[in-house]
């Protein structure tokens, strides 16, 4: 319950900023504890080859550079699954129907959308490297079951991959992800990211803090997945610029906020990302993104 109330919290600071959508439905944000067209889009996703990049010794350019390119979308999913009649209204906006995410993903796919990895991105961000039309970037935080057993078959049907964000202590506890299925997912060309230990908010991190919901996670995660974990989801998309140098030492070379602006000096660990709220329709996400980037 903590970690909810501290997500809605997140959401009601920030929907100010949200389009007006409201012919369709109401506009919030999300967050939480705790697949026409087919053949030939999965076709060409995997025609497309993404660039081979080592993160950690890519040379890195200005953040003026940088904060040029162009945004590619990058979406933020939480819960996936059907309302409850003790839902409430805010907590509908984080929960998104499958059936929504259903039409969401058809409109990403019927629109041309292509999604690419994290290391696409920061390949794209400091290198320049070219990206398939329309790339998106799907990303995941909190480790619900739903995304697993729910999101990503629908996903599969157009070939999409997605970014998890795990929080570890989650792994394995009832309507969360064991560590074989954040294995499967690594496997199958998903990326895997942190997102802390228990979700406690960065800006209130000191002492053994960092190694607690950084050094302990990212260990569990790499040893699950077999491969190095670089990026990091900051828990309720809560950030400041002295978690930045805490996240280099450790090997991260970006970081995931919410819908706040950029840091001016350092972009690269405060990539601005959009909740999806349940009450959206497919329509209502294209309009987002035709808006906002």
């Amino acid at each position: 319950m903590k970690l909810l109330s501290g997500c809605l919290l997140l959401f009601m600071m920030s929907c100010q900023s949200f389009p007006d959508t409201s012919a369709s439905s109401d506009l919030m944000q999300p967050a939480s504890v705790a697949f026409t067209g087919e053949k030939s889009l999965a076709k060409a996703a995997e025609e497309f080859e993404p660039p081979r990049v080592d993160p950690p010794t890519t040379a890195i350019p200005s953040a003026s550079v940088i904060l040029s390119k162009k945004q590619v979308p990058i979406l933020c999913y939480h819960q996936i699954r059907d309302w409850k009649p003790t839902d409430s209204k805010t907590s509908k906006t984080y929960i998104v129907p499958p059936a929504a995410f259903a039409a969401q993903m058809r409109m990403l796919a019927d629109s041309g959308y292509h999604t690419i990895s994290p290391d696409q991105l920061y390949a794209y961000l400091v290198s320049g490297a070219k990206l398939p039309v329309k790339p998106i970037l799907l990303t995941f935080d909190d480790t619900d079951l739903d995304q697993y057993t729910v999101g990503y078959p629908e996903m599969k049907k157009y070939g999409f991959k997605g970014m998890f964000f795990i929080m570890t202590v989650s792994l394995g506890r009832p309507h969360y992800m064991s560590r074989e299925q954040v294995r499967m997912l690594s496997d199958e060309g998903n990326a895997i990211g942190s997102h802390t230990w228990d979700h406690h908010n960065v800006k209130k991190y000191e002492g053994n803090d960092w190694i607690t919901q950084l050094d302990k996670p990212t260990k569990t995660l790499e040893q699950i997945t077999g491969k190095n974990i670089r990026y990091f989801a900051y828990p309720f998309g809560l950030w400041n610029t002295a978690a930045f140098p805490e996240l280099k030492k450790r090997g991260f070379v970006a970081a995931f906020q919410l819908n706040e602006k950029p840091d001016k000096a350092d972009p690269l660990y405060c990539i601005r990302r959009i909740i999806v709220p349940g009450t959206w329709t497919g329509a209502a996400l294209n309009q987002w993104i035709q808006r906002d980037f």
